[in-house]
């Protein structure tokens, strides 16, 4: 009897092999995605830490400390920073920049360049961080 049952139960496990074969296809592709995406992901925290680096080291291009409507950085950053004593309000900063003996009209200017330059200089966007943070 024992015989017949062993035969049985082999039979099951025939009619369920493709299914289980299938199961394991499934588990393997999804193992696959998995290591494709933690790859992806360890590149992009090299390239963020690559990013990092640099802009914590990088020094600003020739000529872009220049003064802006004879804005420099430090008074950029003092004037910006000058805003939270007026809740952050942009609008403020023409006066907070009168406070610092800049005129509306050269503040306008020197803002906008200012802006412009730490936007695309990243020296220059690290060392207005180090002078807002300091004043």
């Amino acid at each position: 009897m024992n015989l017949f049952k062993q035969f049985g139960d082999m039979a099951e496990m025939v009619k369920a092999a493709p299914g289980l074969i299938d199961q394991a296809n499934q588990l393997q592709a999804q193992s696959a995605q998995y290591q494709q995406a933690q790859y992806q992901q360890a590149q992009v925290r090299q390239q963020m830490d690559a990013q990092a680096v640099q802009a914590a080291t990088a020094a600003p291009l020739p000529g872009n400390l220049d003064p802006i409507a004879g804005v420099d950085l430090d008074r950029y950053a003092r004037i910006s920073k000058g805003i939270a004593a007026y809740g952050y309000d942009a609008a403020k900063l023409p006066t907070v920049a009168a406070m610092f003996g800049v005129d509306a009209s050269s503040w306008a200017i020197a803002s906008a360049g200012w802006a412009s330059r730490i936007q695309t200089d990243r020296g220059v966007g690290r060392r207005f961080n180090e002078i807002y943070q300091a004043v």
